[in-house]
């Protein structure tokens, strides 16, 4: 297996899915990266083997978040399998945890990633559910790109933190990513990144084969005492190419897709947000208009009760008047009859 090319430090893999900056940077004293501590006793330049040789013991060291920090007495270069046919296991199970604690670092550094998997998990089962060959083949090629790049991401943010692991630790991260496609349960238990030891996918489900990034010729092996003739190895180069040009044209279709949903999805902040602010003008002028009906609900019954004060004065003032029409009357009644006797004595 051919290995893949060494980015400049400080590189972003680009995944089928990933556009622009919006997927965080790493960095060493990102959150989350624990540098593994020195074993009791130790100096900086103890290496592994001079670990084992002082003490013997392998031991394991936790993080806060209860996830693998480092494994002490274990080189970075050895591998389960290697361990358990020298008859180790518990050296093997330990090297599964560095791998486990690789994965976990890989979820608290690059949270918008867990979800893009899951998703891409998601349809991947309903592909492989629904019987759908075309789409299948199609996502089947994407997954092949985007756990490869997170378990190099993974690899990347563990040598920032002072663990540096080998191509097989990277290789069981990205198994464990492919479990993830293939399990909704391993999706969950892997998103809270509180792994212990890495995932395996479920049986029936399309694996994963053991090979570098599809952007990478694979070098085929031929079986041994098979010699493939020159018309052979070129239609194997020729299928090779049409399958890297169409994992190509796939990220870039699955990149232009995620630019329009992005798209789409600003433009509806957008609308939201201008609705959210006619929303509240709205409501403003319906407290105003609300103040203003109140007032002039007052307004009236000040109005009302005027007006019955008034009323109330009119009736009084035309009762006194009709008293004062008749006593005037009276007067002047009385006014003629004296005027009467004064002009006719008796």
């Amino acid at each position: 297996m051919t290995a893949p090319a060494r980015r400049a430090p400080g590189h972003r893999e680009s995944l089928p899915w990933a556009c622009g900056g919006r997927a965080r940077q790493c960095c060493g004293t990102r959150r989350g990266i624990v540098r593994p501590p020195l074993p009791a006793g130790g100096t900086a330049g103890d290496s592994g083997p001079a670990r084992r040789a002082r003490g013997g013991a392998l031991s394991c060291r936790r993080s806060t978040h209860g996830d693998i920090a480092t494994v002490e007495g274990l080189h970075s270069r050895e591998h389960p399998n290697a361990a358990r046919a020298a008859g180790d296991r518990g050296l093997a199970e330990e090297i599964r945890r560095l791998s486990a604690w690789a994965s976990n670092l890989l979820v608290r550094e690059q949270p918008d990633e867990v979800q893009r998997l899951v998703h891409l998990g998601e349809a991947l089962r309903q592909a492989h559910q629904d019987l759908d060959g075309e789409q299948l083949r199609e996502l089947s090629a994407q997954q092949h790109q985007v756990t490869f790049a997170l378990a190099r991401q993974a690899g990347q943010l563990t040598a920032r933190a002072g663990q540096p692991i080998s191509d097989d630790t990277r290789q069981e991260v990205q198994d464990t990513l492919h479990a993830v496609l293939a399990d909704p349960d391993a999706a969950q238990q892997w998103a809270k990144g509180r792994l212990t030891k890495p995932l395996s996918a479920a049986a029936g489900f399309p694996t994963l084969s053991r090979q570098p990034a599809p952007t990478t010729p694979v070098r085929r092996t031929e079986p041994a005492g098979e010699v493939a003739d020159g018309k052979a190895a070129s239609a194997r180069h020729r299928e090779q190419q049409e399958r890297l040009e169409q994992a190509r044209r796939q990220a870039a279709d699955a990149e232009q897709h995620l630019r329009d949903r992005e798209a789409e999805l600003a433009a509806a902040e957008e609308k939201l947000s201008r609705a959210e602010e006619e929303q509240q003008q709205a409501e403003q002028r319906v407290d105003d208009l609300s103040r203003q009906l109140k007032d002039a609900e007052s307004a009236k019954q000040r109005a009302r009760e005027a007006a019955r004060t008034a009323r109330d004065h009119t009736r009084a003032a035309d009762r006194a008047a009709r008293e004062a029409r008749r006593r005037a009357d009276d007067t002047a009644a009385h006014a003629r009859h004296v005027a009467e006797q004064v002009q006719n004595p008796s």
